[in-house]
């Protein structure tokens, strides 16, 4: 936000600087937006000075002296251009401090940050944590969706609570019901420590299925579970809900797309992603008007229920030879509600409702209500199945232009701070691939492939198209000694083993002179009692399951 703002200011370095009051008064207007009524530029023969929210800010010798603001950093955040926040209870009043040699440049720029910021402090974020995850087992029988590691470091859940750090939303809310452990460790680890504190309301907080006397059931839907919580979430002084899935990969900036809403005065904003033909029959499609209101949806249409579908996506701000390559819209699953329309729909109008995408939002659709669509054209993956999972992560390796970057310092992805050692690499060959922290790696081959943190390959091995999850801990030297006087054997992968085109899941252990490399290109196996999955033609070892030394699969 504060690199966009400086952009935007560029402009008007002269025009606040000039002695010309409209000069002024016209790049006040411009910055502030709809603030004119609380912003007020003053030229006078003591100096400028600056009027925000009727709290006179003077860029003078002797500025008067502004009620004390406190003041703390912008949540895990390392960048160096990292937003404050200010405290709720100042919203009526804003005031900023200025060294007496300061410019009236910075003190426009200063007080549009915290007014910025302020204003997506309004906002509640609600991150769906998905059902039992069936379609991604055996990744889900030990976790949830949202806990599931991705990328070598991270987890699924930290790149929706990423975006909304990033997009200056500090509430957030994960609403699971299944294997909810690994997900509480990790948010708590993650998050809790950096998020509350004195005059500070920021947080992120799991929030399990529960039965209750009005409600003895589990949650049966995205609907129903908002509706299930919507007690707790009707007590925050927000003005908006902003309803996520956790199990997306992509970035996003979430105050752009809630300033949307806001500017076309919504009921319901729903992220839209452009399709060309080929893709469309895989997702829910919407159509629109000439002014982005959707007026029609249609759930995975195929022939004429497909054409009909078609749009002018000019209209959503893509340019005319993309326009045309992608005319169709298909809901991303991410929704802006306003505060009151949703108390509303899942309790006065579809108090019965289980999901949003295929009950609520059409349904406020056939009601009148504005439900305007919002174009997000970048890098978005739904990972569903063990196939986009696969590929999902393998993309980070694709050169020269990774799918999709965790290296991007104005919107990092946070995760768990583990206090681990550089990985170590010890004659060891590695092409195309990423390896996560703290690994020991020796004389082996690696190609094309994600490597997760704790991982250990011995002597030998090759892996090649592949995802190691890694170690939830270390071995010792005595355990692992230990383990081989038992004949067992010790977490990582063993000596001369060959790995291609396959998941393995956390603290497996894999013997020495194992080929897991599906030779008879099998794509659909069941072998839980043997430690692995086959889908789609990509085997998945379980997590904790032990592969024998020889063993081929």
């Amino acid at each position: 936000m504060a690199a966009a703002a400086a952009s935007t200011t560029r402009y008007h370095h002269h025009l606040l600087r000039s002695k010309n009051k409209e000069h002024q008064s016209s790049a006040c207007s411009q910055l502030f937006g709809g603030w004119e009524d609380r912003i007020q530029l003053n030229a006078n023969a003591a100096g400028q000075s600056l009027v925000i929210g009727r709290r006179k800010i003077s860029s003078g010798k002797q500025p008067p002296r502004p009620r004390h603001l406190v003041v703390s950093p912008k949540a895990v955040s390392d960048t160096s251009s990292s937003l404050t926040c200010l405290e709720p209870d100042a919203s009526s009043q804003f005031g900023i401090m200025l060294p007496s040699e300061s410019h009236l440049l910075q003190a426009a720029f200063d007080s549009f940050t915290i007014l910025y910021v302020m204003i997506m402090q309004s906002v509640l974020g609600i991150i769906l944590g998905g059902g039992a995850g069936t379609r991604l087992y055996p990744l889900t029988k030990k976790r949830a969706k949202p806990a599931v590691p991705l990328g070598a470091n991270y987890r699924l859940i930290d790149i929706p609570v990423s975006n909304c750090l990033n997009s200056n939303i500090s509430k957030i809310y994960v609403l699971t019901q299944f294997n909810s452990a690994s997900l509480n460790r990790h948010i708590s680890r993650a998050y809790a420590s950096n998020m509350g504190g004195y005059k500070n309301e920021g947080f992120v907080e799991v929030l399990a299925a529960q039965q209750s006397p009005e409600n003895p059931n589990w949650f049966q839907g995205t609907a129903d579970a908002v509706r299930q919580y919507l007690w707790l979430f009707e007590e925050l002084d927000v003005l908006e809900f902003l309803v996520l899935a956790g199990d997306h990969l992509y970035r996003m900036d979430y105050e752009k797309f809630i300033q949307a809403h806001r500017e076309t005065e919504a009921d319901i904003t729903v992220a839209a992603l452009p399709m060309d033909e080929k893709r469309a029959t895989a997702f829910g499609l919407m159509k629109i008007d000439e002014e982005g209101r959707i007026v029609e949806f249609a759930e995975k249409p195929k022939g004429e229920q497909l054409k009909a579908m078609k749009v002018d996506t000019t209209i959503l701000g893509l340019d005319e030879e993309r326009a045309k390559e992608m005319p169709y819209i298909a809901s991303m699953g991410i929704y802006v509600f306003s505060k009151s329309v949703m108390l509303d729909l899942l309790r006065e109008k579809f108090p019965g409702a289980n999901d949003f995408g295929s009950e609520v939002i059409p349904g406020a659709t056939s009601l009148g209500m504005r439900v305007q669509a919002y174009l997000y054209d970048g890098y978005w993956e739904d990972i569903g199945t063990i196939e986009a999972f696969y590929h999902a992560n393998l993309g980070i390796t694709k050169k020269p232009v990774p799918d999709f970057s965790f290296y991007d310092r104005s919107s990092p992805i946070y995760t768990q701070p583990r206090y681990l050692p550089p990985s170590k690499m010890l004659d060891a060959e590695i092409t195309d691939s990423v390896i996560g922290e703290g690994c020991v790696i020796k004389n082996c081959k690696i190609h094309h492939s994600v490597v997760g943190l704790r991982s250990c390959i011995s002597e030998g091995a090759i892996i090649e198209d592949s995802l190691l999850m890694g170690a939830d801990y270390y071995e010792t030297d005595t355990d692992r000694r230990l383990l081989a006087a038992k004949g067992s054997v010790p977490i990582g992968i063993g000596m001369n083993t060959h790995i291609k085109k396959a998941i393995i899941d956390k603290n497996a252990r894999i013997g020495d002179n194992v080929k897991i490399i599906n030779s008879d290109d099998v794509q659909e196996a069941a072998r839980e009692t043997e430690g692995y999955f086959i889908k789609s033609g990509i085997v998945t070892v379980i997590k904790d399951a032990l592969i024998p030394c020889g063993t081929i699969i």
